[in-house]
């Protein structure tokens, strides 16, 4: 399996961040191909030392990185990409890799 995480830092508002990102991103995000599992953060993203800047973590499950880079290229993860913009005024870090059960 694979993970994609995007961690979206805090936007200028975070309420319409909110409300884009329920009713327009996540329908449009899940339409990539191969997507297996998107799950998002709720509440306040804190680390150990308290605030973190993060707004919001998405992780999107995948069976491989390949099947990830595929999304990425398909129309739909275009347009996903392109969609950005749109409402992650505060910038996002996007990664992804291969995960294992230890």
């Amino acid at each position: 399996m694979a993970e994609l995480v995007v961690v979206y830092k805090t936007p200028t508002d975070p309420a319409a961040f909110d409300r884009y990102y329920t009713a327009t991103h996540i329908p449009l995000a899940k339409k990539m191909p191969g997507l297996r599992n998107y799950q998002v953060s709720k509440g306040d993203v804190a680390g150990p030392g308290g605030p973190t800047g993060a707004h919001l973590v998405a992780m999107l499950t995948f069976d491989s990185v390949a099947a990830i880079q595929a999304a990425f290229a398909s129309p739909e993860g275009q347009a996903a990409v392109g969609d950005l913009p749109n409402f992650a005024s505060g910038g996002a870090d996007v990664m992804f890799f291969e995960t294992s059960i230890v």
